[in-house]
């Protein structure tokens, strides 16, 4: 990955864009999207797509752009911001973060605070803390101070740049999933140069986070014969992983190739011969009922659509410090790009 991608990327992951306010997200990777591709839209929606035309099946390589984020609900007399989650949090990351509030005349830092712990009773401080006890401070002198400044309905992330790590890790907000749209754009970047027979489109997709809708109702308009899903998965080469039931996931590894009911078998299959075929290294990620990404509402869209799922080992998921390799997106790059080359006019996903 060389540095002019990889500064993309970046600047990508740094683009707050919690589910339902993508747009400057979207902004970044349409921009991106028109230096390469014939065709580049939005939908009424927020979804983006990015199109490589061509007279073969259409496939639809699917990333989410949103990320968790927080709302302002409640400003109080005193100046403290009142919030609820957009998205699934682990309530317990958010004390003590510094936040960034999206507001209408320009972003606002603050803290998010509770209660000190030496304040706390002992059956207190044996409890987890919850998003209703918490509060945000911007520092306002009162509450006219702060509704001058924010409103109910404005979102919040939490204020965090992304670091590189060693090995070729990088972490940081929003990895789940621009990650995911990167690589689909990256993908179709490449297949360009050299033009598949395949109609191939890049999704970048809204609302993941509250319920796979911009997904699907993306998948609906464009009809794909196949609908790649990108996503994060849970890496289980950590300290506490659970092999047994999340199988043998780790970072650095490959990109991990889902198996289970929303996948189709043919896809899965295609995937893995790509893989094998140019010695790129995978795992598999087992979903045995639901996935859990967008791959659960673009499936039964429609009359049925043909879905893979390609996933980036990630650890600490739906944090401020989400960690993956930018070696398996690479990888996954590669895959893609291999995968899409293979398909020819002939394909036939019944199954029989």
């Amino acid at each position: 990955m060389n540095d002019t991608t990889k500064q993309f990327l970046f600047e990508l992951l740094e683009t707050a864009s919690p589910a339902g306010y993508e747009e400057p997200a979207a902004r970044r990777w349409r921009q991106e999207a028109e230096s390469f591709a014939d065709e580049v839209k939005v939908d009424r929606l927020g979804s983006s797509t990015a199109r490589l035309s061509g007279s073969g099946p259409r496939v639809v390589i699917a990333g989410h752009v949103d990320e968790i984020g927080l709302q302002v609900s409640y400003v109080d007399d005193q100046g403290y911001l009142w919030f609820q989650g957009i998205g699934g949090w682990d309530d317990q990351v958010l004390t003590g973060q510094h936040v960034r509030i999206l507001a209408a005349d320009g972003p606002l830092t603050g803290v998010v605070g509770r209660r000190p712990a030496h304040l706390l009773s002992s059956d207190e401080r044996g409890k987890a803390s919850q998003i209703k006890d918490l509060w945000i401070d911007i520092g306002a002198a009162d509450g006219d101070e702060a509704r001058s400044l924010v409103a109910p309905g404005d979102a919040i992330v939490i204020e965090r740049s992304v670091s590189e790590l060693r090995n070729g890790m990088i972490s940081g907000r929003g990895l789940d999933n621009r990650v995911g749209c990167f690589v689909a754009l990256e993908a179709i970047r490449r297949l360009a140069d050299e033009r598949p027979s395949a109609d191939v489109l890049a999704l970048a997709a809204v609302q993941e986070e509250v319920g796979f809708r911009g997904a699907q109702t993306a998948a609906f308009a464009l009809e794909p014969d196949i609908a790649i899903v990108l996503d994060v998965c849970h890496a289980t080469d950590h300290p506490k992983a659970d092999k047994n039931s999340g199988g043998d996931v780790k970072i650095n590894g490959g990109p991990a190739l889902a198996r289970g009911s929303v996948v189709h078998p043919g896809v899965q299959r295609m995937l893995v011969d790509a893989a094998k075929e140019n010695d790129i290294p995978y795992s598999v990620d087992l979903v045995p009922a639901r996935s859990g990404t967008d791959a659960d509402g673009v499936m039964p869209t429609r009359d049925g659509i043909a879905c893979g799922i390609i996933s980036f080992p990630c650890r600490y998921m739906h944090s401020p410090s989400e960690l993956v390799s930018l070696t398996d997106l690479e990888h996954s790059i590669q895959l893609l790009v291999e995968f899409v080359r293979g398909i020819g006019s002939d394909l036939d996903l019944r199954r029989t």
